[in-house]
């Protein structure tokens, strides 16, 4: 299994943006993917998840109601859309992934597979 997230950037305070995931070696369906991402000098923080069908999700606190996780398991990709974007949210943004069969590690994991994870610079 690997992943790779993508579309990072730099973005003023305010706006909007996709991360998306791309997920191969297996079928996308089977897995419940995780975004988490990990701030300068700061540990690694869970932002949120979706069930393999999509049709559950999770998210903290901080990101609820800005962010939507999805999926679309045709495409064997999902997605972090980020609205409303804050220099708080300014991190490298990690998407990971776990077997549906572990279904008691929902949400918060422990996740097996990791991307190489993407910047997200918010200036505000």
């Amino acid at each position: 299994v690997q992943l790779q997230a993508s579309g990072g950037g730099l973005m003023q305070a305010g706006a909007s943006l996709k991360l998306s995931c791309a997920f191969s070696g297996r079928a996308l369906s089977s897995y419940v993917m995780g975004w988490f991402r990990q701030a300068p000098g700061k540990e690694r923080e869970f932002v949120g998840a979706t069930d393999w069908t999509g049709s559950r999700t999770y998210y903290v606190d901080s990101v609820k109601g800005r962010f939507t996780i999805s999926r679309d398991n045709a495409k064997n990709t999902a997605y972090l859309q980020m609205n409303s974007l804050k220099p708080e949210d300014t991190a490298v943004y990690y998407c990971a992934a776990y077997t549906k069969q572990l279904g008691t590690r929902w949400p918060h994991g422990p996740y097996d597979y990791w991307g190489q994870g993407t910047e997200v610079t918010v200036s505000s």
